[in-house]
């Protein structure tokens, strides 16, 4: 008889961090279903939690580390594989300086407690100025939003879900991708929620999505537009009144005299979105007893993606939302203690990319110019790349130069657990093991959750023979790029604790190091060290100063996490600026309203194209599960009737799609669920190049996106990559 047990898990595949319970037979993972006890996701669980038991028993997943021998590879043990990850790193770096060495971090990697604990010290470790992530083609509109805003680039007000009357949603469609820079399990039931209290519900999206269907209203717009819808929302609510007392705020003035150029009227010619219907926004959220602004990644990848996120939290300002039940809300992380409402405030560009000029935002340049840095010949090179969870081949601009680019690099080192796209060019591939098998704590997903809570998952499985953990392959791959093979954990810990003994503030303050070191729990390294964040965090029992707060043994006896309670006002303390107020027009932000100024006068003819999103899909890296790419083609060209029928296509034929990025081929969809003049194409598929391990993707590659955009095409203040609203032309192939 089959031995079957049941065992507690966080889902690490999107953001909603839902709650699962396994059935685990004979040591496998064979099923997943909601855990209703789960005091977060309450039992919800979509495609992607269901077909878990896929992603960890997937044949095409590598379990050993793998080196390239010639034109093929071989299996070799993690100390053969270190020792030629240092040859490959030490020799480039003895041969051209570390400025020679680069890294791409990818989306997954904000999905394990590897990637939380461990991306950031690997970027230092580098010591070298080429740091990219996926951030740069996702979300870092936001975050030189909030930063410049609030002072701090990871102050994300997130929606009161729960408690809203009113919310504005633009550019998101979290019935399909269950929410993003907002932690929200069961997305889908909680909007239900609010129109069952009779609460308002309107989504602006060029495309009538599943999101769009369920609201009250939705109002198409053109493509890269909601800046201006946004600011005649900006300019109605001072020239009618409905501006809210703004304490602790500056920049309220200089805000007023900006909106003056942006009337509904003139607006409206420019965004498809009627002058009428923009007022009734403005009037509509400041009435609303609790009102939300909220956009998400249909915003962040278009031409003026940082002024549009700026826009949303001056109307959550303006409107007396920010900070308050029902409005906008910071939520707070069980691992980080509450601020001091003051701090160095937020730059950019304290380094710039070497090709193009580009300036540095948090840390790192934006991605689409990494192969500018491999092909450009002179001082600082780019020689050898570390890439962990990354497919920047098929998921930036210019992919396939960037692919051409890889196979120039003297050396290549890769954590991931496929041979796909990008990794198939790599020296050395250091695989993590399946989800089950590793630790899981949410570092940022804990903060923008909007509802506070912390949950951990131990491991289900034990590791097998020929693996090892995550946390582990980062920490040596850490010490072999440093060059001094130190301990990284324990650096961090006498680091953290150092800082709390000497905070006059910390539970901990005055007390003997060497006394509390003892007390952190957990079987790793990097499970001590998590132990330690959660102690001094915002609910931790600062090791016995706060009786029954917070501790990785507290986690340990709740498997199905520990509920803090809804979000609370947490102004001025989150604030990380210079004057301890909300600084509302910052002059980088003042100054880029020129370009958008500029653009009222500028003749929008002509198709553009835009992403979306697909419950069964997160980017390039879930394409390889059956459950999750069977039934019909979901990697189709969308065009409206009207369109389809100017241009001769034909539902289910082939059209051939030109941009100044490139030209693909992609199989037509015919429907009215996306506006006249828009056609749309998902992100993440091109799948099944040679020298890949990924059967079920290439079976199913589907046509990629990013072909089509121009790694030219950036958003001025973030770096991040326009994706949506790019020109092309259409014809039937």
């Amino acid at each position: 008889m089959p031995e079957t047990t049941t065992a507690y898990r966080i889902c690490p595949l999107c953001e909603a961090t839902c709650g699962l319970e396994l059935t685990i037979t004979d040591g496998r993972v064979t099923g997943a279903r909601g855990d209703r006890a789960d005091v977060f996701s309450h039992g919800f669980i979509c495609p992607k939690g269901a077909t878990i038991d896929e992603l960890e028993n997937d044949p095409d997943r590598l379990r050993s580390p793998m080196v390239r021998d010639g034109d093929g590879w071989r299996e070799v043990g993690w100390e053969e594989a270190f020792a030629a990850v240092r040859r490959g790193l030490d020799g480039v770096v003895g041969r051209h300086g570390r400025q020679s060495l680069a890294l791409y971090l990818g989306n997954p990697n904000v999905h394990t407690l590897a990637g939380g604990l461990y991306a950031g010290p690997l970027a230092r470790a580098l010591g070298s100025t080429n740091v990219y992530s996926a951030s740069t083609v996702d979300q870092m509109p936001k975050h030189v939003s909030s930063g410049l805003l609030f002072g701090d680039p990871l102050a994300i007000p997130v929606p009161d879900l729960d408690r809203t009357s009113y919310l504005l949603m633009l550019g998101a469609n979290p019935l399909e991708s269950n929410g993003s820079l907002c932690t929200a399990a069961d997305f889908p039931g909680k909007l239900k929620a609010l129109r069952r209290r009779g609460g308002t519900l309107v989504v602006v999206d060029p495309r009538r999505t599943r999101t769009a269907r369920v609201a009250d209203r939705h109002l198409p717009i053109r493509p890269g537009a909601d800046a201006y819808l946004l600011f005649g929302v900006v300019q109605t609510l001072f020239a009618e009144g409905l501006v809210a007392d703004t304490p602790g705020v500056d920049g309220v003035s200089d805000v007023e005299r900006l909106s003056r150029d942006f009337a509904p009227e003139r607006v409206a010619e420019v965004c498809g979105v009627p002058a009428e219907d923009i007022r009734r926004l403005a009037r509509e959220l400041a009435a609303a007893p609790g009102a939300a602004v909220y956009a998400r990644i249909g915003t962040c990848t278009a031409e003026f993606g940082t002024l549009t996120n700026w826009l949303v939290d001056v109307i959550n300002v303006l409107t007396g939302n920010l900070d308050r039940p029902g409005g906008a809300m910071f939520p707070l992380g069980a691992h980080r203690r509450p601020g001091t409402g003051t701090g160095p405030g937020f730059r950019t560009g304290r380094w710039h990319s070497r090709v193009r000029g580009l300036p540095e935002v948090k840390g790192e340049l934006p991605a689409t110019t990494l192969a500018d840095e491999i092909l450009t010949p002179g001082e600082g090179q780019v020689r050898a790349l570390i890439t962990v969870a990354g497919n920047p081949v098929l998921s930036t601009p210019g992919g396939e130069r960037l692919g051409d680019a890889l196979d120039g690099l003297e050396f290549m080192v890769s954590v991931d657990p496929y041979l796909n796209e990008t990794t198939r060019r790599a020296d050395v591939i250091l695989p993590p093991p399946p989800p089950s098998r590793s630790p899981h704590y949410d570092i940022a997903f804990g903060e923008f959750a909007v509802r506070n809570n912390a949950r951990y998952s131990p491991p289900v499985l034990p590791l097998r023979d020929g693996e090892l953990d995550e946390c582990a392959v980062l920490s040596r791959l850490i010490g072999i790029v440093s060059g001094q093979d130190a301990d990284v954990d324990e650096s961090v810990i006498a680091h953290l604790l150092g800082k709390a003994i000497a905070d006059p503030s910390s539970p901990v303050h005055g007390r003997d190091p060497a006394e509390l070191h003892p007390l952190l729990t957990g079987d790793t390294p990097a499970l001590r060290r998590l132990d330690l964040m959660l102690r001094l965090g915002a609910y931790g029992d600062g090791f016995g100063a706060t009786p029954g707060g917070l501790s990785l043994q507290a986690l340990r006896d709740a498997p199905h996490g520990i509920d803090f309670g809804p979000l609370k006002p947490r102004l001025p303390e989150v604030l990380r600026t210079r004057s301890g107020r909300i600084e509302l027009c910052p002059p980088p932000l003042a100054e880029d309203t020129g370009r958008l100024r500029d653009g009222l006068a500028r003749r929008r003819t002509g198709l553009v194209l835009i992403g979306r999103r697909h419950l069964r899909s997160n980017n390039s890296w879930m394409h390889n599960l059956p459950g999750l790419v069977r039934g019909s083609n979901r990697c189709t060209l969308q065009v409206n009737p009207d369109d389809a029928g100017r241009l001769g296509l034909t539902d289910a034929g082939t059209a051939k799609v030109t941009s100044t990025g490139g030209t693909i081929e992609a199989e037509v969809e015919v429907t009215a669920e996306v506006m006249p003049g828009v056609v749309s194409l998902p992100h993440g598929w091109g799948h099944g190049l040679p020298g890949t391990r990924m059967s079920v993707a290439a079976a199913h590659p589907g046509a990629n996106a990013n072909a089509l955009t121009d790694p030219l095409a950036l958003d001025p203040l973030s770096g991040n990559a326009v994706l949506n609203g790019v020109p092309v032309e259409i014809q039937p192939a």
